[in-house]
């Protein structure tokens, strides 16, 4: 098992170096200099100088690189004299137009991506999954016509048009829900759970649809096996042959396919974000995108490419927990 970690977690290094080397290359692919790019347009010679005067931009290229690498582990310092500029470790880079490590844009932007993504997985996990073993085991029954009835709706949907409406009858219509808001876990966890639950429904319910669909075919799949029949054959409870071997086999591919979708998830819901006023990641890079923000386009990015190995680590480390055979591969 130790090895199998290792493994893995040396991918891991080599895959984030390898983005990390692309997305600071694609900084300098611009059709201008980064400084002016991030500058603006009314900005003059003296400006777009003091930028690559505060950035290190005027150093060689792979000097560059290595002090971002530094940073991140280090810290490093930006600037001289009256515009000198702490950037503590992980730093990620200095935003310009802010005038404060990128580090700290993130820091105070992630909590919110967090606390939607991380809500919303165990609504669509809890139910999709649910939804689709229950289905799969009563298939051709009403309960199973009506449960792919409710996927299909949720599958057709998008997130913009179903917050919207969630919105409007839940809080403006009847006021059974506060409009969603971000209240720090750590101050208020029950008010910070009251101001996510819109969030939540809409990206848990849409999503769940997905996972029910997987979830049911795959548990159709699985009680169709041999193995399934001689569990069956040597007399087990019905309960013992799906909740000990179908349930099993069959949630495994959707541990795949959940890590994935959280990991992107975590790199920022942009739709959710905005429909409901939340300033999360998702909004702070379309915010930089819009504004030229480039140290902080190339920091989000590579926190969503940590974000994806980090969560295919997890899910080979769930896998092997699930079937041993994977330690071998």
């Amino acid at each position: 098992m130790l090895r199998f970690v290792v493994r893995r977690l040396l991918v891991a290094v080599v895959t984030l170096t390898v983005i990390s080397l692309l997305t600071f290359g694609l900084f300098f692919a611009v059709p201008s200099s980064p400084a002016k790019v991030m500058c603006g347009r009314n900005c003059t010679a003296a400006d777009i100088a003091q930028v690559e005067d505060r950035l290190g931009l005027r150093d060689p290229l792979p000097r560059q690189y290595a002090d971002f690498v530094r940073g991140v582990f280090a810290g490093r310092t930006y600037g001289s004299g009256d515009f000198r500029r702490e950037c503590p470790a992980p730093c990620l880079g200095f935003s310009f137009r802010n005038n404060q490590p990128v580090t700290e844009i993130i820091t105070q932007r992630a909590p919110v991506t967090f606390s939607i993504v991380l809500g919303a997985a165990v609504v669509w996990l809890v139910l999709g999954v649910s939804l689709g073993m229950v289905s799969a085991l009563r298939r051709g029954t009403a309960f199973d016509r009506i449960a792919i009835g409710i996927t299909l709706t949720g599958a057709s949907m998008q997130v913009y048009f179903f917050g919207l409406v969630l919105l409007y009858l839940l809080v403006y219509a009847t006021g059974l829900l506060p409009f969603p808001s971000y209240t720090p876990l750590t101050e208020n966890p029950l008010r910070w759970a009251h101001g996510l639950l819109l969030p939540w429904m809409t990206l848990g319910f849409l999503n769940s649809a997905l996972y029910a669909r997987l979830a049911r075919a795959q548990m159709l799949e699985t009680l169709s096996e041999d193995f399934v029949r001689t569990a069956r054959a040597k007399g087990l409870s019905r309960r013992q042959v799906h909740l000990r071997h179908a349930l099993r086999a069959a949630v495994t591919p959707l541990v795949t396919i959940a890590g994935l979708d959280i990991g992107v998830a975590l790199g920022g819901t942009f739709i959710t974000e905005t429909i409901f006023g939340l300033q999360g990641l998702g909004k702070a890079t379309v915010e930089a995108v819009q504004f030229l923000n480039l140290p902080v386009v190339m920091a989000t990015v590579l926190l969503a490419a940590v974000f994806i190995v980090a969560a295919n680590i997890v899910v080979d480390l769930l896998y092997a927990v699930i079937d041993p055979r994977v330690r071998l591969s």
